[in-house]
């Protein structure tokens, strides 16, 4: 009698699915969210032509630019522009005042969103919680050109308010706006002033994706509002603050020119006087296109190096960054 011969099974062999290929992912990506594509168009049609487009005539920068010959035609000088800037008077100036009042915005106006976002977060009473909110970023909606009017107006030497209180209260008016030991806590001031309620929208915002058994835990081990803030809310919103950071580093040296512009006047000049007011004051009114370029470009390589070097920083020490 034979015996049969076991069947022996052999393994499962389980079929690895080939990848996909590169385009035809694109391609399904794209499908997929048309929609959403097609809502990005016009950002980036924007973005290529008021932002890349213009990136252009950076050479000017590198040249001896003239009107009537244009971008083209005009001689290329290297960096003998960057040498005429370099050495000017105006450089180390512009460079100063630029570092300084930058340095005000960091150390006065950066925390000063964050601490009225944490106020505004421990109050109860929610129609005067949305009233402050209400009153505080209504001046980031004015325009720039109407909030150096009111200053302006309330530093007046006669009828401005604050005259007004120091005459009452026995001081000696001053026109502050012409005195330029002033002029950098003026122009701090006024910028917490309008922006300080909208940016704390933003901490608002982060404080209110902080899970709530997090303060229910800390309220168990005894924690009172105080310890509660600075151990719960504050490493909650600690990477918003840290993008935030990183944002206004890589803007160092972009203050806001046009405030300047429309607030300081010749005797300000040696602590008001920034690289882009000189930028504008030496391309537009002086016709030197190629030293205000020039003047343009180092602002915003510097700008680069420190966002990128402030991004590293932080991906090392917080493990939080833009990249």
């Amino acid at each position: 009698m034979e015996t049969p011969i076991l069947e022996r099974k052999s393994p499962e062999v389980k079929t690895v699915p080939a990848k996909i290929p590169f385009l035809l992912s694109v391609r399904n990506s794209l499908i997929r969210d048309r929609y959403l594509y097609l809502m990005l168009i016009p950002f980036i049609l924007w973005y290529m032509i008021f932002q890349y487009k213009p990136m252009a005539g950076l050479q000017i920068a590198f040249k001896d630019y003239s009107l009537f010959k244009g971008i083209a035609e005009s001689p290329w000088v290297g960096f003998d522009n960057f040498i005429r800037f370099f050495e000017s008077e105006y450089f180390i100036r512009t460079l100063t005042n630029t570092a300084l009042i930058s340095i005000y915005g960091l150390v006065f106006g950066f925390p000063a969103p964050i601490l009225l976002a944490l106020l505004i977060n421990e109050v109860k009473n929610k129609m005067f919680k949305n009233t402050v909110q209400t009153l505080t970023y209504l001046p980031h909606f004015i325009s720039i050109v109407v909030i150096t009017g009111i200053i302006t107006n309330m530093l007046a030497p006669t009828n401005g308010l604050v005259n007004i209180l120091i005459d009452k209260l026995g001081g000696e008016k001053t026109y502050f706006l012409t005195e330029s030991e002033y002029f950098r806590t003026i122009f701090t001031s006024m910028n917490i002033w309008k922006d300080v309620g909208f940016n704390a929208i933003i901490y608002l915002a982060a404080m209110a994706g902080i899970n709530p058994a997090l303060y229910e835990a800390s309220k168990m081990d005894g924690a009172n509002r105080w310890r509660q803030m600075w151990h719960v809310t504050l490493p909650g919103i600690l990477p918003t603050i840290i993008i935030l950071f990183l944002i206004q580093i890589g803007a160092f040296l972009e203050v806001g020119y046009e405030a300047i512009i429309l607030l300081y006047q010749p005797s300000t000049y040696e602590t008001a006087d920034v690289i882009n007011t000189y930028v504008y004051r030496a391309g537009l009114q002086g016709g030197e296109y190629e030293i205000g370029a020039a003047a343009g470009l180092f602002n915003s390589i510097v700008g680069l190096i420190l966002v990128v070097t402030a991004n590293k920083l932080s991906k090392k020490f917080t493990e939080n960054s833009l990249w």
